[in-house]
């Protein structure tokens, strides 16, 4: 279907546009900015004045939850969510059921996805197999069956020299190698950041040391081989700066954050609710504002929602014994423009760290309006409310911000020139 978007103020962080104008959606392109090419005529009118159109969000780790967990959430579910916060393409992590170290389960997961029709998925495939860090996985089939970066999750791998194997194997065929660092022996048996809020609740602590210990660790290794890397779910400020360091050094190194590290802190464990129950944890204060600055500066390039739907037994035991996450990809945007809100970083900014920066972090097909590109994008009211959990297409409503009024509303997601949510 052949679209015209009229009158809506355009943000692409990726050619500096930020300009009120008109797009022209074609056979699932952009065809035009602006003028209209002679002769074309568009099938749908989208009447957009007082809207932005942006790039769709790209979010770099989001749970599908499929195959394996069904209870939790679905390739449909999740996807659809997905669109309904602004997403057209997600990265999906490698922890399923069979594990993501198979061309198998990567097809099946691209084909489930593009049957559903709603945003376009990118899986992330295993590092090792069956992500028990001993073998290395197939990368280069994986890599040939549609995976475009690889990861081992939490479970990190003990061994030095294996690790070390394993990125030159990668460095080798190029490939991107995705790090959560948190050093698994200071990590074992900790439910919340090391520090004064866990001793008053009594819960076990994990030092911020768990991650700068196997950050550092990571990034010499990292430097050793050459290979890109990119750092996942930084939650210290320490860590940020390390990044920094490794950047100013000249590592194809860049990182991401969740989007809730940026909003909560440790703070939120006071009356024990597991909604704030997340692997790595919440840390302080202090850290918040350090990744903030990160974010803003552009050390951190990617705001990603870290999206872990479950079913609701999994957050009713008491807070230890509750599995880690938050799902939040519903909410993606008008969760974000908090951010925007409260003066932290200004709009275009905003929209650079959720469209282009994961989108060239990973080297993925995404994260700008060039004519001829693709026809991903958002419209978006900035003056508009949404009232998190009021719509809600995510199975997981483990999310500690339903009911809280947001700045923001998705009017349009379009994903290769269809219109995949309306709200």
């Amino acid at each position: 279907m052949s679209i015209s978007i009229l009158g809506a103020r355009v943000i692409d962080p990726h050619s500096g546009l930020d300009d009120i104008t008109d797009l022209h959606l074609d056979q699932g392109k952009v065809l035009a900015i602006g003028q209209a090419p002679a002769g074309f005529e568009a099938q749908r009118l989208i009447q957009a004045q007082g809207l932005v159109a942006a790039p769709g969000l790209v979010d770099l780790d989001v749970a599908l939850r499929e195959p394996g967990y069904s209870r939790k959430g679905s390739i449909a579910s999740e996807t659809r969510a997905a669109v309904a916060g602004g997403v057209t393409s997600l990265c999906c992590p490698p922890q399923t059921k069979p594990v993501l170290d198979t061309s198998a389960v990567t097809e099946l997961i691209l084909d489930r996805a593009r049957d559903a029709g709603h945003s376009k998925v990118f899986p992330i495939g295993a590092l090792t197999k069956g992500l028990e860090g001993e073998q290395l996985a197939e990368l280069v089939a994986l890599r040939d069956a549609g995976c475009v970066a690889f990861g081992n999750g939490l479970t990190s791998i003990g061994n030095n020299r294996t690790l070390a194997r394993a990125l030159e194997y990668a460095a080798t065929f190029d490939l991107t190698v995705i790090f959560h660092s948190q050093d698994r022996d200071l990590a074992q048996g900790g439910l919340a950041h090391e520090g004064p809020m866990a001793s008053f609740l009594g819960l076990p602590g994990i030092p911020e040391t768990a991650e700068t210990v196997a950050l550092a660790r990571n990034l010499l290794l990292v430097e050793q081989t050459g290979v890109r890397a990119h750092f996942t779910q930084i939650t210290s400020a320490r860590g940020a700066r390390l990044i920094a360091q490794a950047q100013a050094l000249g590592l194809p190194v860049t990182a991401d954050v969740a989007l809730y590290q940026l909003i909560l802190t440790d703070e939120a464990l006071r009356d024990f609710s597991s909604l704030y129950h997340v692997q790595p944890p919440l840390r302080t204060a202090a850290d918040r504002d350090g990744l903030r600055e990160a974010v803003k500066s552009g050390v951190i390039q990617a705001i990603s929602s870290h999206h872990q739907p479950h079913e609701r037994d999994a957050k009713l035991a008491p807070f230890g014994a509750t599995e880690p996450g938050i799902s939040s990809v519903d909410i993606l945007l008008p969760l974000a423009m908090t951010l925007v809100e409260d003066g932290l970083l200004d709009l275009p900014t905003l929209l650079a760290r959720l469209t282009q920066g994961p989108a060239e972090a990973l080297r993925l097909p995404a994260g700008a309006l060039n004519v001829g590109a693709a026809a991903d994008l958002v419209l978006f009211d900035p003056k508009a409310s949404t009232v998190a959990g009021e719509q809600w297409h995510s199975k997981g409503q483990n999310c500690p911000f339903i009911g809280h009024c947001l700045p923001g509303a998705v009017r349009y997601t379009v994903v290769d020139g269809r219109v995949c949510h309306e709200g």
